[in-house]
């Protein structure tokens, strides 16, 4: 019996399906999901309304999505994957253009009911995109500097449509997600050296260019930078929002102040207390404890997609499944580390938790592609 008639007659059909969900990896996600409806009914002063509800709405419909995503088999995901992906970037340079504003940055597109920002989007395309691209590459031709070429300008248009935005954060994840994706398909570690040596240099350029016209970040952005080197130089300023973040996390000790009894909240002390800034907010009212166990469930979660990336047969699954755990771990890694002073604030959300339609979607539309590459394996 060949591998192709291995692989059709083990593979769940119809609604036998639903049985062979990871159905422990969805009870985490709605586990982390509801966490977030519990602090955003808190940051709202005990209500549902403005944040709670719309986002209990938003999950319940990522939800079905996830269901759907992950009933469809992976092949089908495989041969969109190009489609996905074009179709992302060219929602990119829509923004560009005729994107809604918000905080200074152009980045959605309002479609009435909710608005919907193309570079979340992006964070997955581009693993769906380099993986089938890989899956389609000889083993031997990984390394070749040609067909490093292609993915890594696979990569760079999305970064660039992202960046320009300016989207600092965003643009991060979604270079660092690819790059994930391109070392477990075997590229050469040379490669990955060289790209370290140019961020260095990308690095030094960003503050040589402070002050002249060819500056490569704005204005708001170096004030991030230079909250993150020595946030007590402007605690009413640029340092205010890391300031009150450290003082919320530290004061809410081994198991923090009682639900809905934080002082900074109730006192309007930590701005975006429901998006970027949600988990100074779990760290004050739950303490260490439960920052700690929302951690905790965020590890569970990536154990689940990372067993389904070393039980997947296919190439395409693996690195996909592979590509999306390393984005979710840097989506709250990135997120944790920024709140508490450990990185620039780059205004990354906290995945599942912080108030927000297009990441809770896309991520959710994530998971089902990690549900059907479990459910579609061959056994």
């Amino acid at each position: 019996m060949s591998f192709l008639e291995y692989n059709v007659k083990s593979t769940p059909t119809g609604w036998r399906k639903i049985l062979h969900l990871n159905w422990a990896l969805a009870l985490l996600v709605v586990s982390v999901a509801s966490v977030g409806f519990l602090m955003l009914y808190s940051v709202a002063g005990g209500s549902f309304s403005p944040w709670a509800e719309p986002q209990m709405q938003r999950f319940a419909l990522g939800f079905v999505l996830m269901l759907i995503v992950a009933m469809v088999p992976i092949w089908f995901w495989r041969n969109m994957s190009v489609l996905a992906y074009v179709v992302a970037v060219l929602l990119l340079v829509y923004v560009e253009f005729f994107g809604a504003t918000g905080g200074g940055a152009q980045r959605w597109i309002d479609l009435g009911f909710m608005r919907l920002q193309p570079s979340e989007m992006a964070k997955i395309t581009v693993v769906m995109m380099l993986a089938a691209y890989y899956e389609w590459l000889d083993l031997g031709k990984v390394s070749h500097p040609l067909y490093v070429a292609i993915p890594l300008l696979i990569i760079g248009l999305p970064v660039a449509l992202t960046f320009i935005q300016p989207d600092l954060g965003t643009s991060l994840l979604i270079l660092m997600g690819g790059g994930a994706v391109l070392f477990m398909a075997g590229v050469h570690w040379l490669y990955f050296v060289s790209v370290i040596g140019l961020g260095i240099g990308a690095v030094g350029a960003v503050f040589v260019s402070r002050g002249t016209e060819w500056a490569l970040l704005a204005d708001y952005q170096y004030g991030r930078i230079d909250t993150f080197l020595d946030p007590s130089s402007d605690p009413l300023g640029d340092g205010y929002h890391i300031t009150q973040s450290q003082i919320a996390l530290g004061s809410g000790g081994w198991t923090g102040r009682g639900f809905m009894q934080g002082t900074q909240i109730r006192g309007d002390f930590l701005p975006e207390s429901h998006t970027d800034f949600i988990f100074p907010t779990l760290a004050e009212e739950f303490g260490f404890i439960g920052g700690a166990s929302l951690l905790l469930l965020y590890v569970l979660i990536l154990i689940f997609c990372i067993a389904t990336a070393m039980m997947a047969r296919e190439r395409y699954a693996s690195l996909l499944v592979m590509g999306i755990a390393v984005t979710f771990f840097l989506y709250f890694a990135l997120n944790m580390a920024m709140v508490m002073g450990l990185a620039p604030v780059v205004g990354v959300p906290l995945p599942l938790v912080s108030y927000g339609g297009s990441a809770m979607l896309v991520l959710m539309a994530a998971f089902g592609l990690v549900q059907s590459a479990h459910v579609h394996r061959a056994r």
